[in-house]
């Protein structure tokens, strides 16, 4: 018997969540076939039989969450496929065709499907021991829903049916902030106390320590007032991404004392340059964009100023010796930052090649949380309309974050020879935001400082 269990699906992830069974108990499967859809906070991975043979016994239900290690199914490997049927290796076919005329529930204790008549129609004894759960487990209509235990138990202290509630997460799974809409009737009246405001509560009552605002309550004596819909309203739920990226940027906010400073960048020297090698670029199937041209330089200054290429602990902080830069990138499904891991030794084709790579994985729903953990450092291109500059939310546990503009041809001041004159240059304002408990205002406006100085010689390693 072969125990197939959550493995490590990246660096920083340390449990997993089932979101979809590919196989029922029973099947016969093929190695390397999906057994099951595993979801993280990273990104949603299948993962494979490691060998051919029979699904003996599933142990997590969907919606549940499994810690790396932990069993998920187990695999019979002696078992073998003939036909329609599923037998042991070694036990002879008069043997089966006995057991199958036993009664199917004794027979699918020991790992045989109920024999099917001439017209394809399944044994009717199998019912009896599937209607009731074993010890410990929740109703059987419990466990068809796609949630996890948390949500189930708050939905039977509410009082709540979950086949009544329509899931808004991944593959329609249900999250508690769906059962919490389900408790709350649409009326006029406040809606009734949550369980963040408990929480609030015993902080409160705990003594000590800050206590941050909480999000449709309120803080101290200012109170959010109730949403009441009117027609023509339209509620968007949150998806899995949505909640995720809302609840990192709170956390980010709160945890890390934000400051941003602003540079402007002359861009002519390095448009040039641009210009004259894309189209050398383009017939090695990488595309030359400013972007990689302004990861090139971050990572310079980076390995010049390796506070920023650091993350804060309890009582220190420490300086990463890697510099894994992430790249935001726009999916149809939200925002992610997967990274390029050891930027900094690569040359700026190899950083266009990995920005293409990354961006265009994370675009096709193939980035895997390994692309999306390790980030020490991340660069932010929100897009070339309206975007003057403004100041990026950090990405925990990083310390800086820096964010483009849009590009713009601005007059300017050149001297040569020591003689002004005015002279039409592509023009970008870049803004650092950076963490204030170890970056202090002359480090931070060094680090951009240098940025913008390598654009505006050119300075680049093609």
């Amino acid at each position: 018997m072969i125990d197939v269990v959550m493995p490590q699906l990246g660096e920083s992830v340390a449990e997993g969540t089932v979101a979809k069974w590919l196989v029922r108990e029973g099947d016969f499967v093929k190695r390397e076939q999906p057994l099951l859809e595993v979801a993280t906070d990273k990104a949603d991975t299948e993962i494979p039989a490691p060998q051919a043979g029979r699904v003996a016994r599933i142990a997590a239900a969907e919606g549940a969450v499994v810690a790396k290690d932990g069993l998920l199914c187990q695999i019979d490997e002696t078992a073998e496929q003939s036909g329609d049927a599923v037998t042991p290796k070694g036990e002879s076919k008069q043997a089966a065709k006995a057991e199958e005329s036993k009664p199917a529930p004794k027979g699918e204790a020991q790992g045989q499907e109920p024999k099917s008549d001439a017209k394809g129609n399944e044994g009717e004894a199998a019912p009896k021991d599937e209607a009731a759960p074993k010890k410990g487990e929740a109703p059987a209509e419990e466990r068809s829903v796609l949630s996890t235990p948390s949500t189930k138990k708050l939905a039977r202290e509410s009082g709540v049916d979950l086949r009544q509630v329509q899931g808004t997460g991944d593959h329609g799974r249900i999250t508690r902030d769906d059962v919490m809409r389900a408790t709350t009737a649409p009326a006029p009246a406040a809606p009734p106390a949550t369980t963040q405001t408990a929480e609030l509560s015993q902080m409160i009552q705990a003594g000590g320590g800050f206590v941050p605002p909480i999000p449709t309550v309120g803080f101290g004596a200012y109170k959010v007032p109730p949403y009441i819909q009117k027609a023509g309203d339209e509620v968007v739920p949150f998806n899995r991404r949505r909640r995720i990226t809302a609840d990192h940027m709170v956390f980010s906010k709160v945890t890390a004392p934000h400051v941003v400073t602003v540079a402007e960048v002359d861009l002519h020297a390095t448009s040039k340059l641009r210009d004259q090698h894309k189209d050398k670029f383009k017939k090695s199937g990488v595309s030359l964009t400013f972007l990689a041209f302004v990861c090139a330089a971050a990572v310079k200054s980076l390995r010049e100023h390796p506070d920023l290429n650091s993350r804060v602990l309890d009582n220190a902080y420490v300086r990463i010796r890697a510099i894994n830069l992430g790249v935001a990138v726009d999916t149809p499904g939200g925002l992610i930052v997967p990274s390029i891991k050891n930027a900094d030794e690569l040359s700026l084709l190899g950083l266009a090649r990995g920005i293409d790579d990354v961006a265009g994985r994370a675009r096709a729903g193939k980035t895997t949380a390994d692309d999306l953990s390790g980030t020490t450092f991340s660069v932010s291109n929100p897009g070339l309309k309206g975007n003057l500059f403004g100041g990026a939310i950090i990405s925990q546990p990083n310390v800086g974050i820096l964010r483009m503009g849009e590009i713009k041809k601005r007059p300017v001041v050149v001297t040569r020879d020591g003689e002004d004159s005015i002279a039409i240059h592509p023009v970008m304002f870049m803004a650092l935001s950076y963490d204030h408990r170890i970056v202090d205002g002359v480090l931070a406006n060094s680090f951009l400082w240098r940025v913008a100085d390598i654009l505006g010689r050119g300075e680049f390693e093609l």
